[in-house]
C-alpha cells in the first residue's frame, strides 16, 4: 500500500490518541516514525506502532508524566520522564542540549526513565539543522552475549552521530552495535534460509547458522563492539542512575510495566572551536572528496553516511509515497487498539 507521508503520520498519531496518548505527545511520536519510514527503516516506523498503542492501552507508557528538569551546571542536566513516552522527551532533552552549546559551547543532557526513543539519528539531525554536532545513545534490552560469554548481558545498544556541512547536506549516522539486526535473522527464519556465521550464538555461546538456534546476538568487531556496548550503557545507564547491563528492562515481557530507560544527547557547537563556518565549509570539502574517491570492485560509488538515506527519501517523493504492508495499513485505519499482542514475548518478541 501507498501512502504520503502525512497520511501516515496522521494515521499513526491518530492510532496512539485512541489509546490514550495526548496529542502532542502523539504527534512527536508519529513525526519521528515516519522520518524512520520514508528512509526505508521500517523496523523503526509503521511496524512498532501495534506494539506502542498496545503498551499505551496497558498502562506501559505514563500519559501524565511528572516530568523534572534538572540542571547540573552550565552544560549538564538530567530530563527525568517519568516513564512517559520516549520520543517527545528526547526530543525535549536534544532542545536542552542544543539551547546549552548555543551558550556555552556544549550541552550533555540524560533522559531518565524513559520508554523506547526509536530511531535516534533523528535527535542527532535535530542538532545538525542547528548548526551542531548532534550525538546520541541509548539503552535496550538485554539480547547480545559479552564478548567470551554466553548469555545475553548487553542490548544492540545504538550510537548515533550527525553533523551540519555548508549546502545543507548533512552527515548522519546511526548503528547498532551487533552484527546484524535481529530482524534479519527473524527473516531467515520465514524464508527458510541458514544465517552466516558470526552473527549470532546459541546457548552454549557457540556460532550457530540456524536461526532457529539463536540464544544471543553478537557484537560488531568482537571485543571492540563489546566495548562500543559497555560504553554506551555507562553514558546512558550507570550515568543517568537508571538500571544498566542485564537489569535493563525487557521490551516485551510485560506491557503494563515502566521500562525506566535512559537516553542520552550532546549537542557540539563548533562555534568554539575551529569556527561554525569553517567547521561546514570543511565537511563540505570532505564529503566531496569522498563521493570523488575510487571506487573498489562491485562498488559503484563512495557514498557518505546518510547519503543513501536522502536518496531513499527522493525515491519516496517520486513515487509518490512510503510503501507499507497491506496488514499495516488495515491495522492503521481500523479501530483496533492492536490485533497481535506483544505481551508477554521474549527479548526477539517470540
Amino acid at each position: 500500500m501507498l501512502v504520503t507521508r502525512d497520511e501516515l503520520k496522521e494515521l499513526m498519531k491518530k492510532k496512539f490518541m485512541a489509546a490514550g496518548m495526548h496529542e502532542n505527545h502523539a504527534d512527536d511520536m508519529a513525526e519521528v516514525l515516519a522520518w524512520s519510514s520514508e528512509r526505508g527503516l521500517h523496523s523503526h516506523g509503521e511496524v512498532r506502532v501495534e506494539y506502542y498503542t498496545e503498551r499505551i492501552s496497558k498502562g506501559g507508557m505514563t500519559i501524565d508524566p511528572k516530568v523534572t528538569w534538572t540542571q547540573t551546571g552550565p552544560c549538564s542536566g538530567i530530563l527525568d520522564a517519568d516513564n512517559g513516552c520516549g520520543y517527545p522527551f528526547a526530543i525535549e532533552g536534544m532542545q536542552k542540549a542544543i539551547d546549552m552549546a548555543k551558550e556555552n559551547g556544549i550541552g550533555f543532557v540524560g533522559v531518565a526513565n524513559v520508554s523506547h526513543t526509536g530511531a535516534i539519528g533523528y535527535y542527532t539531525e535535530m542538532a545538525a539543522k542547528q548548526g551542531m554536532i548532534g550525538l546520541s545513545c541509548t539503552q535496550s534490552d538485554p539480547m547480545v552475549i559479552p564478548y567470551g560469554g554466553a548469555e545475553p548481558f548487553y542490548g544492540t545498544n545504538p550510537i548515533a552521530l550527525a553533523a551540519p556541512t555548508a549546502d545543507d547536506r548533512i552527515v548522519s549516522f546511526d548503528m547498532a552495535t551487533t552484527v546484524q539486526a535481529w530482524g534479519k535473522i527473524l527473516d531467515a527464519k520465514s524464508a527458510g534460509r541458514s544465517i552466516p556465521e558470526g552473527w549470532a550464538v546459541d546457548e552454549d555461546g557457540s556460532p550457530v547458522t540456524d536461526p532457529h538456534k539463536v540464544n544471543a546476538l553478537v557484537a560488531i568487531a568482537g571485543p571492540k563492539g563489546y566495548g562500543l556496548m559497555m560504553m554506551v550503557d555507562i553514558l546512558s545507564g550507570v550515568l543517568l542512575g537508571v538500571p544498566a547491563g542485564k537489569h535493563v528492562s525487557s521490551m516485551y515481557h510485560d506491557l503494563s510495566e515502566g521500562r525506566r530507560l535512559g537516553h542520552l544527547n550532546v549537542a557540539i557547537n563548533p562555534e568554539f572551536f575551529c569556527g561554525a563556518d569553517e567547521f561546514r565549509a570543511h565537511m563540505s570539502e570532505v564529503l566531496d572528496e569522498l563521493n570523488a574517491v575510487k571506487p573498489g570492485v562491485g562498488f559503484d560509488k563512495v557514498y557518505w553516511p546518510g547519503q543513501r538515506a536522502q536518496m531513499r527519501i527522493q525515491a519516496t517523493k517520486d513515487a509518490g509515497g512510503i510503501e507499507i504492508v497491506d496488514d499495516i495499513y488495515d491495522y492503521l485505519v481500523s479501530d483496533d487498539l492492536y490485533r497481535h499482542s506483544w505481551d508477554h514475548k521474549n527479548r526477539f518478541a517470540e
